[in-house]
């Protein structure tokens, strides 16, 4: 097979095959799909170019070794995409964790929703926020509060696939993002 008709396997083809040859080639094509992705990602997470390109070598390797975990029940994209948010995540809590992220991050469930019933917070909010100011605010946040915010809202993630992702309820779902828009608008 020539190498441009393996470059134009869908992605559950691709997997298929790394999966059944163990081809090293294979395996560069996928990561040649979504290497800048990946990249993208980290950066998000930590801010620094050089940290996000140790990341995505990292995360490649990882999910080169757990591509076998890959079920096929969700698009590829999204299966990559909970490995990096995972191991950002916790990469960024090993390193990185300051005093108030130390407190509990989840309130009691109860108090959560009453709070998202009395006080819904509408996107306009947010979007009045210039870019500048916003982008601070979001260095001041937790990181589930960013992480969740810029998956709704940078990568245009549904609620569902959130959901999925995070293995959580959808309501879950939108409790953390009225929760975080909540102290996006605190901070404002």
């Amino acid at each position: 097979m020539s190498n441009h008709i393996e470059e134009d396997l869908s992605d559950n083809d691709l997997v298929e095959r790394i999966l059944a040859t163990k081809d090293d080639r294979l395996f560069a094509i996928l990561y040649d799909r979504y290497a800048s992705f990946v990249y993208n990602q980290s950066y998000a997470f930590v801010g620094s170019e050089e940290e996000a390109q140790d990341l995505t070598h990292d995360i490649f390797i990882k999910i080169y070794l757990n591509l076998k975990t890959f079920k096929n029940q969700s698009k590829l994209s999204t299966w990559i995409y909970s490995v990096v948010y995972h191991y950002c995540l916790n990469h960024v809590k090993q390193n990185r964790r300051k005093p108030e992220e130390n407190k509990d991050l989840y309130e009691d469930v109860e108090n959560i929703g009453q709070s998202f019933e009395e006080e819904e917070i509408s996107d306009s909010e947010l979007f009045e926020i210039n870019y500048a100011k916003l982008q601070e605010i979001l260095n001041k946040l937790a990181l589930e509060d960013k992480a969740i915010l810029l998956m709704k809202y940078k990568d245009d993630m549904s609620v569902k696939d959130i959901a999925e992702m995070l293995d959580i309820k959808e309501s879950a779902v939108k409790m953390r993002l009225q929760r975080a828009k909540k102290r996006v608008l605190e901070l404002r």
